[in-house]
C-alpha cells in the first residue's frame, strides 16, 4: 500500500498532465486565462462544502482549490516567470508586513511585548494598504479593488475603503434612515414607470442595505446565502406538503399557497 501522497507528488502529477507527448490533451491546451472560471467555481464549492457538507467534503474541495494553484504554478514555471517557492515567499512576506502587531520589525520570529487596540490595528492596516497601493503605482483610494468581484463583495470593499477616510454613516440607525429614503425614491420611480430610474434606485437600495449589513457587523453575502437556503428548504417542504394533500402548486390559488407556506413556516422550516 502506498504511503500518503505529498505536495511534491502533486507537482509531479501536474507536470505529467502538461507533458506535451504523454499528458492530458485538455490540460495541455490550458493557459492562465482559460482556467480562471474553474478557479472561481472551485472557490464557491469550498464555501458550499463548509456551509452544507461534511469535513470530508471540505477536505476534497480544498484539494480541488489547491490544484488550481498548482496548475497556475506549473504554467508559470513553464514560461519561467515564477515558481511555487516564489509564491510562498511573496505570500509570507506580505502577511508579515500586514501584521506588524504580530511580527514587530517585520521579523517572523519576533513577538510583541505589548498588546495593541483594535483601533491601532485598523489604523496600521489602512496605512499598510496605502503604502502597497503606492508601491504598485496604484495610489488611488479604490485602485486595488478589482472591478470583476461579485457585486455584493465589491460593495462591501468600496464601503470599507470609504470608511477608512471617514466617509461613512455614524451608526446603523443612520443607515436605516437612508434605506427608508432610498425605498421612497424607488417607489416614486415605480409610480412614474421610469425604467431607467427604477434600475438606478433599486441599485441604490441594494447598495444601502449592504451598508446596513456592514454597520450591523454581519457579512451580507453570508446572510443572503443563509436566506437562500432557508427559502429553498421551505419551498421544497411546501412542494412535499402539497403532494401529500394532492395539491398541484402550479394550479393552486394564492390562498392555498399562502396556507401551505404558513404551515411550513409554523413547523420552523
Amino acid at each position: 500500500m502506498n504511503s500518503a501522497y505529498s505536495l511534491e507528488d502533486l507537482r509531479y502529477l501536474m507536470r505529467r498532465l502538461r507533458d506535451k507527448e504523454t499528458g492530458c490533451p485538455w490540460d495541455i491546451q490550458q493557459d492562465f486565462r482559460s482556467i480562471t472560471a474553474s478557479t472561481i467555481e472551485e472557490a464557491y464549492e469550498v464555501v458550499d462544502a463548509i456551509e452544507c457538507g461534511t469535513k470530508e467534503e471540505v477536505k476534497e474541495e480544498l484539494g480541488d482549490l489547491l490544484f488550481q494553484i498548482i496548475f497556475y504554478n506549473q504554467l508559470a514555471e513553464e514560461e519561467g516567470s515564477f515558481g511555487l517557492e516564489d509564491i510562498i515567499d511573496t505570500l509570507t512576506a506580505k502577511l508579515i508586513r500586514r501584521h506588524p502587531h504580530v511580527f514587530p520589525q517585520g521579523d517572523l520570529k519576533a513577538k510583541h511585548t505589548t498588546a495593541l487596540t483594535e483601533d491601532d490595528i485598523k489604523g496600521q492596516w489602512e496605512s499598510i494598504k496605502a503604502q502597497e497601493r503606492k508601491h504598485k503605482k496604484k495610489p488611488g483610494l479604490l485602485d486595488d479593488i478589482p472591478a470583476g468581484l461579485p457585486a455584493m463583495t465589491r460593495a462591501v470593499k468600496l464601503q470599507k475603503r470609504a470608511a477608512s477616510v471617514n466617509l461613512d454613516w455614524p451608526s446603523a440607525w443612520a443607515v436605516f434612515d437612508k434605506v427608508d429614503e432610498e425605498i421612497t425614491e424607488l417607489k416614486e420611480a415605480v409610480a412614474a414607470q421610469d425604467t431607467s430610474a427604477i434600475e438606478e434606485e433599486l441599485g441604490d437600495v441594494l447598495f444601502t442595505v449592504v451598508n446596513l449589513a456592514r454597520h450591523l457587523k454581519v457579512q451580507p453575502e453570508g446572510v443572503l446565502r443563509a436566506a437562500n437556503q432557508k427559502f429553498s428548504a421551505r419551498l421544497e417542504s411546501v412542494q412535499a406538503l402539497g403532494q401529500q394533500k394532492g395539491i398541484d402548486l402550479s394550479q393552486a390559488s394564492a390562498k392555498v399557497l399562502d396556507d401551505l407556506w404558513r404551515q411550513v413556516k409554523a413547523d420552523n422550516i
